[in-house]
């Protein structure tokens, strides 16, 4: 009887290798074995659960027996209005449930999906550097080419829509855009996302806005939607997330809102590959997007103070570092003479068992960079900061 020595994967998938945090997530497990204390400011998973309000709903649901069979792909219908509730009474957009809202598992798979129903291979698809590693990987799988839009500080982390060549503009079908942003925590004015529309506009460009931070703000900053601009449902899909605003990351809900004729063809895509939510997930979802919302104001406040503790560390240890108004990261430049982020990262892991993610798991132009998360209870956070700052002053 024959056997198969060697399967080789698809030629889409054979050159990628496992996501960072995957990786990491090993490293760390082998370390905490040894005994030793790792704090983690790596991940985006927040530590702090969601309201009670929403735990209860869940609880509720999940009791009876009607809530069991499978449910609609895309989510319910009641799930789809609070999201286009949530949209009204926050950016005070109006949102057809039927037509411009789309129930996501998470909004990562909305992000990876896009690039699959909408870019052959060939076609182009505009990513920003440093981004969230998705945009590039989901682009590559389709078969699409990624041309690199450089985020830079001297622009404030906002991509020059006026360098892409127009040639490869042309040939473009996705425009990635995140704000406020991962990881640099950098935001967007109004203007700017006027701006990116008429490129939209101009080059027949779909947006995909990817917005999951937008209600983690600091300082009385609040996050726009791009929807609030006029013509936006014309050329965008903003994909929204539940993990960030309400603390439910492990529940993996989120939404795709915006040009009815893309969220149907993600709407097709899903009914082929994932079979939607457990219902009691979705009430879950409603009685977030539609019930109190004051309890973020403190939750933001936290984080607020996380950022704080971070953020005064780490300029008294060289490093240089802008304070975001919005988002769950800190993004900090190395100080002088610090070699390369991926090196520095490890060797504060292996010597002061303090993980953080190099700035190179982003992209290119992410070198020189370490990205913090302020999801760490915030003891934990300055317990790291102190041990960050002696390891960086006893390296000189």
């Amino acid at each position: 009887m024959s056997s198969i020595a060697h399967i080789k994967p698809a030629d889409r998938i054979a050159s990628f290798q496992p996501y960072f945090f995957a990786t990491l997530n090993t490293k760390i497990t082998a370390l905490k074995a040894q005994n030793k204390d790792v704090i983690r400011l790596d991940m985006g998973s927040p530590d702090l659960p969601p309201a009670e309000h929403i735990i209860s709903a869940l609880t509720r649901a999940a009791q009876r027996p009607d809530t069991h069979g499978y449910s609609p792909n895309g989510g319910t219908l009641a799930y789809k209005q609070a999201v286009a509730d949530y949209y009204m009474n926050r950016f005070e957009v109006e949102l057809n449930p039927n037509t411009e809202v789309l129930g996501l598992i998470g909004s990562k798979e909305g992000l990876f999906n896009l690039n699959q129903v909408l870019v052959n291979p060939g076609d182009y698809v505009l990513v920003p550097d440093p981004g969230y590693p998705v945009y590039e990987a989901g682009a590559l799988i389709a078969g699409g080419q990624v041309y690199k839009v450089p985020l830079l500080s001297s622009n404030h982390f906002l991509p020059d829509l006026s360098a892409i060549p127009s040639d490869i503009a042309s040939k473009a079908k996705i425009l990635w855009l995140n704000y406020p942003n991962n990881p640099t925590g950098a935001i967007a004015p109004l203007a700017f996302l006027e701006e990116a529309i008429e490129f939209a506009r101009q080059y027949g460009v779909i947006i995909g806005h990817d917005c999951p931070y937008v209600d983690i703000c600091f300082d009385g900053y609040r996050a726009p939607s791009i929807m609030q601009l006029h013509g936006a449902k014309e050329v965008a899909v903003e994909l929204n997330s539940l993990s960030k605003t309400y603390n439910m990351a492990g529940w993996r809900l989120g939404m795709a809102v915006g040009n009815p004729e893309v969220l149907r063809y993600l709407h097709t895509y899903k009914s082929q590959m994932d079979t939607s939510h457990f219902g009691p997930v979705y009430e879950a979802g409603i009685a977030a997007l539609t019930g109190d919302q004051d309890w973020l104001e403190g939750r933001n406040a936290v984080y607020q103070e996380r950022r704080d503790v971070v953020v005064s560390a780490l300029r008294s240890a060289g490093f240089q570092v802008e304070l975001p108004p919005a988002s769950i990261y800190v993004w900090a430049r190395l100080p002088e003479n610090a070699g390369d982020s991926v090196t520095f990262c490890r060797e504060m892991l292996d010597d002061v068992y303090v993980s953080t993610t190099p700035g190179t798991v982003y992209g290119d132009y992410g070198e020189g960079y370490l990205r913090i998360s302020l999801v760490t209870d915030t003891a934990r956070v300055r317990e790291a900061m102190q041990r960050l700052v002696d390891w960086v002053r006893q390296r000189g």
